[in-house]
């Protein structure tokens, strides 16, 4: 397509697969076009030369929006009000790179957002560097100029998050990291400048909580009184309700589908986007089988093993989603956002919290006016934990870390490794044989017996 015609529709839906960047122009309004890249994306561009001067002014290109989210006569009617900006002695290019020159950490982490984080992560990961952006880093430092963040800046803002939440802390200096990575990539700030990459990253210990059978007994009979009768609740002593409500009144209940959640989190070792999305056209019952077109390892099968698959043959069907919400069966129904309300109802009820000191930026214990430490309660059991549960319970039957693996998704086998201290059977039977060999050797024998204590 060497000559230029009208840019519609039509015509570029039909343009030519190309092997590097090139530039269709509209043969109707000179200086528009739409840029086509190999990977098949489609982008409006005005090209323009500043002032109104001749070829001894070099061109200036500027994207107006990729094609899909602009329609071509959208896109004509703001190259149309460029071009006529530059007749009236404007420079849009030189503005936009303006503006771009100086911008603020907020400014930065929107085109983070928008340009890397949305279109080319996971969904959850974009809502992920969404939140820390939105809870930690912004409100510490998003109006600063990006160029002028510094790490003392950085560090500051760490151990202030750190205080109360050192994981967090941690997790908003990888995320702001990230940002300015992309940042040097798109010269929004000079090449080198990541004030996060000196700072020293609180210590953490991995939180796997198994649940024992005590526990997991404790849990299935919370999740049954809150689906069933309710969990009691208490007024507040400190404030005076002139009708509070009757005992028998004051319980709460969850709904079958997020007592549903929890049982299918313990029993099919999913994380919790994968059953909060799962959609009944995933499902065969017939063959036990889920068929998750995309997790955080790609698309995925879960096998259901017989009470999974009781509990979702059982399960009433209110939506197109497994887990209904409360837009289930509209027209706009949405997956379930979330499982906190439910989940915290049950593992308090189940005794899964504990009560820990608050500590200050310098990690002191705060204290309350009578001097005594400020305490806050702190959940014991994650809800990623029961799919951590789930892993145990197959490891420490012996069933093997391949197949464990396999049974979670995993796609390394070094992240099945963290069970390996579970999976006792290979290793008792090894020191066994070893230990008979040298009862043998020794003249024994191979039963073991007491030692004694003393001289």
């Amino acid at each position: 397509m060497a000559q230029a015609v009208r840019l519609t529709k039509r015509v570029i839906d039909q343009l030519p697969v190309v092997d590097r960047d090139r530039v269709f122009f509209d043969s109707d309004l000179k200086g528009f076009g739409v840029r086509v890249t190999p990977t098949g994306l489609k982008t409006f561009v005005v090209e323009y030369r500043p002032g109104g001067g001749g070829r001894g002014v070099s061109k200036r290109r500027i994207k107006l929006g990729t094609y899909g989210e602009l329609t071509p006569d959208q896109a004509r009617t703001m190259a149309r009000d460029a071009l006529a900006d530059v007749r009236r002695g404007g420079d849009p290019a030189g503005e936009r790179a303006a503006k771009r020159a100086a911008p603020t950490v907020d400014e930065m982490a929107e085109r983070f957002l928008e340009e890397e984080a949305k279109p080319k992560k996971k969904p959850r990961t974009a809502d992920g560097y969404a939140e820390l952006l939105r809870n930690h880093i912004l409100p510490a430092l998003g109006t600063k100029k990006a160029e002028q963040v510094s790490e003392s800046d950085v560090a500051l803002m760490h151990r202030r998050i750190g205080a109360k939440a050192p994981v967090a802390a941690n997790r908003a200096v990888a995320a702001l990291s990230a940002v300015f990575t992309w940042a040097q990539r798109e010269r929004i700030v000079p090449k080198g400048h990541n004030p996060c990459q000196g700072i020293n990253k609180f210590r953490e210990e991995r939180r796997e909580a198994f649940l024992s059978t005590e526990q997991l007994s404790r849990l299935g009979d919370a999740i049954r009184e809150a689906e069933t009768v309710g969990i009691p609740w208490d007024p507040d002593p400190a404030k005076k309700a002139k009708h509070a409500p009757k005992a028998e009144s004051r319980r709460t209940r969850i709904d079958p589908y997020a007592a549903a959640a929890l049982r299918l989190l313990l029993l099919t070792g999913a994380r919790l986007r994968e059953i909060l999305h799962l959609r009944w056209d995933h499902v065969d019952l017939e063959r036990g089988l889920l068929f998750l077109p995309d997790s955080k390892t790609g698309k995925k099968t879960i096998v259901l093993n017989g009470p999974a698959t009781a509990l979702l043959t059982d399960l009433p069907r209110a939506g197109a989603f497994v887990i209904a919400g409360a837009s289930a069966g509209t027209a706009e129904e949405k997956q379930r956002a979330d499982l906190q309300r439910p989940w915290a109802l049950v593992s308090r009820r189940a005794g899964f919290f504990e009560m820990t000191p608050v500590l200050t930026a310098n990690g002191e214990p705060q204290l309350d006016t009578e001097g005594k430490p400020k305490l806050r309660e702190r959940p014991t059991v994650r809800l990623h934990d029961l799919r951590h549960t789930h892993a145990s319970i197959g490891a420490g039957a012996g069933l093997g870390l391949p197949v464990i693996g396999k049974l979670l998704g995993h796609t390394q086998a070094s992240t099945t490794q963290r069970y390996a201290h579970l999976d006792a059977d290979p290793l008792r039977r090894a020191s066994d044989q070893i230990g008979r060999a040298i009862a043998a050797a020794m003249g024994e024998g191979t039963e073991a017996k007491p030692r004694k204590l003393g001289r």
